[in-house]
């Protein structure tokens, strides 16, 4: 099973089962992650940037395509609530513009 490191988490490793968004494993680990638009791929809240790793995420979704296209998600980031890991091992982090205020990180 894929794993996802969150560096700025205090390297929190995160189990992705196969299907499972990153966002479903995120939760599933009881770590609280922004997601406004509850999900649905309607804003960009919820993503990560992918540090190491990319290569091992599933297709882009039309939603995160349509933000890339956008501007608004940039080529290293993915929206958890979206996207999958399908093999291998990743690592990403929270970017600062969506930190919660009650969440303790890491450098």
């Amino acid at each position: 099973m894929p794993n996802l490191t969150v560096q700025n988490l205090f390297d929190r490793q995160v189990k992705v089962a196969p299907g499972q968004t990153l966002l479903q494993a995120i939760q599933a680990e009881g770590i609280d992650w922004m997601h406004a638009c509850g999900a649905k791929g309607r804003c960009t809240t919820c993503r990560i940037i992918v540090q190491e790793g990319l290569e091992h995420f599933g297709p882009l979704t039309d939603s995160e395509q349509r933000y890339r296209e956008r501007g608004r998600l940039q080529a290293n980031e993915r929206l958890t609530c979206q996207c999958t890991l399908v093999s291998g091992d990743a690592q990403g982090r929270v970017p600062r513009q969506t930190m919660l205020p009650h969440m303790k990180y890491s450098n």
